[in-house]
């Protein structure tokens, strides 16, 4: 079983990799799927996004890292993918989560969202308060991987 764990990962963070590595247990393969938004302008680009995701899960040989423009759904479906999966903090993600997840049913009725409760020590982290807290110089070596951080403090000096 294929699924799709989609986002910005700007930049992927200790929760994101949480969610992907409980996801590599779960399903066959996971396609952590780095969105293109026209919408947003990144701190990385979508190579440096891409090569940040590579160098974190390369020990987990069941995950892939692709790109992709457009509706999730129809990268699912082009991946053949049955599942997507989305990390759940709080409550306010889960309102935000079930309405993308019954909007995604109404487009796909054939692939499943699963909802993946994000690990205690990582509930308040998302990519926009790690950039936050390293624009202004704090510490970020607990929220991030080594390589994250040294690219993150490279950013903002």
């Amino acid at each position: 079983m294929i699924a799709i764990y989609p986002g910005s990962f700007d930049p992927i963070t200790f929760g994101h990799l949480d969610i992907i590595k409980r996801g590599s247990h779960l399903f066959d393969r996971v396609i952590v799927a780095v969105l293109r938004n026209p919408n947003k302008t990144p701190l990385f680009t979508m190579e440096e996004r891409m090569t940040q995701i590579r160098e974190a899960t390369r020990h987990l040989d069941n995950v892939d890292v692709d790109t992709f423009t457009g509706l999730t759904v129809t990268y699912a479906h082009l991946m053949k993918a049955q599942v997507l999966i989305r990390g759940l903090r709080a409550v306010s993600d889960f309102e935000m989560e079930l309405q993308m997840a019954h909007t995604n049913k109404t487009l796909a009725n054939d692939i499943e969202t699963v909802f993946l409760s994000t690990s205690n020590e990582y509930s308040f982290l998302s990519s926009s308060v790690v950039r936050e807290i390293a624009r202004f110089g704090g510490e970020i070596d607990h929220l991030v991987t080594p390589e994250v951080a040294i690219a993150l403090r490279q950013k903002f000096l």
